[in-house]
């Protein structure tokens, strides 16, 4: 739809998106999405819109301030082919001196804060990047799908937004050599294969790679996209239905095989997250049908 905004050229548009209950869960998802022409003047503060926003600076100068205005944050200023990341339920205020044209997307989601958290660790709301494609194209291309009137894809919105986030998290490697992050989620993942059936615990998880168990939850999260604890019962779970699938152990074997610390926390771990019981899946995974 076009915008009626002051000071924003009438053939600027936005949509909005409500995510599916399944989406607001497990993706990353826009709230809404814009191109917009900014005239000089042009100027927004607000104590909070629940989302993230992510601005490419296609031509012009933003400026933009984080905290509120009482505060006295100072403004800083993002200019053509760079990228701003906000953290909109927080107060914030941009605001334009010279005529801008502008790709958007408010998004939000589970894992929404957590690549927040990461990108700005010790850093601006404000990235030059050395390639801005995977930005731009990406922005464009969900923008494309509501412009055609497509019932999006919430999968593959996400996809295009981890992407969107993945070059700025790649770029911000590049500078601060937090590329050694990546190589101590590998370094727990291969200790987590190793030992998922014995008692493991975040704080020996951290403890390994040297970090605090908040520290670690935050980069394991936003390399992985699950938490650590939600990583472990998936390696478990795997386990359990690998023996479910390939040999006659019981139920109660496999779940202390698989790291389960009884019968009953495995069958209903199992149930919650494969929809059966260890039993049917075991049924259902076993059955052989004769050939005719």
């Amino acid at each position: 739809m076009l915008t009626k905004e002051p000071l924003v050229s009438p053939d600027s548009e936005y949509f909005l998106f409500m995510p599916s209950a399944v989406a607001s869960q497990v993706y990353l998802y826009p709230v809404c999405i814009g191109h917009f022409r900014y005239q000089a003047g042009y100027s927004l503060s607000r104590n909070q819109y629940d989302s993230f926003l992510i601005m490419a600076v296609l031509s012009g100068r933003c400026e933009l301030q984080t905290g509120a205005p009482a505060s006295g944050s100072p403004f800083v200023t993002a200019v053509r082919d760079q990228v701003i990341l906000l953290d909109c339920y927080a107060p914030h205020a941009y605001r334009f001196p010279e005529d801008s044209e502008i790709l958007w997307l408010h998004f939000d989601g589970a894992l929404a804060r957590p690549y927040y958290d990461i990108l700005t660790q010790g850093a601006g709301p404000v990235y030059t990047i050395k390639d801005l494609y995977p930005v731009t194209h990406n922005l464009r291309r969900i923008l494309e799908g509501f412009q055609q009137g497509q019932v999006p894809k919430e999968s593959a919105i996400s996809a295009r937004i981890t992407q969107i986030l993945g070059a700025l998290m790649e770029d911000g490697q590049q500078k601060d050599g937090t590329a050694m992050r990546a190589q101590t989620i590998e370094a727990a993942l291969s200790y987590i294969s190793e030992h998922f059936a014995d008692d493991l615990t975040l704080e020996e998880l951290a403890g390994k790679a040297g970090l605090s168990p908040y520290y670690f939850t935050r980069i394991f999260t936003a390399e992985t996209g699950m938490t650590p604890h939600r990583y472990l019962i998936a390696t478990r779970l795997n386990s359990a239905k690998f023996l479910l699938r390939t040999n006659g152990m019981s139920i109660k074997e496999i779940a202390y095989a698989s790291g389960f610390n009884s019968e009953s926390s495995f069958c209903s771990t199992f149930r919650k997250w494969e929809k059966v019981t260890p039993s049917e899946y075991r049924a259902n995974t076993m059955s052989v049908t004769a050939p005719l």
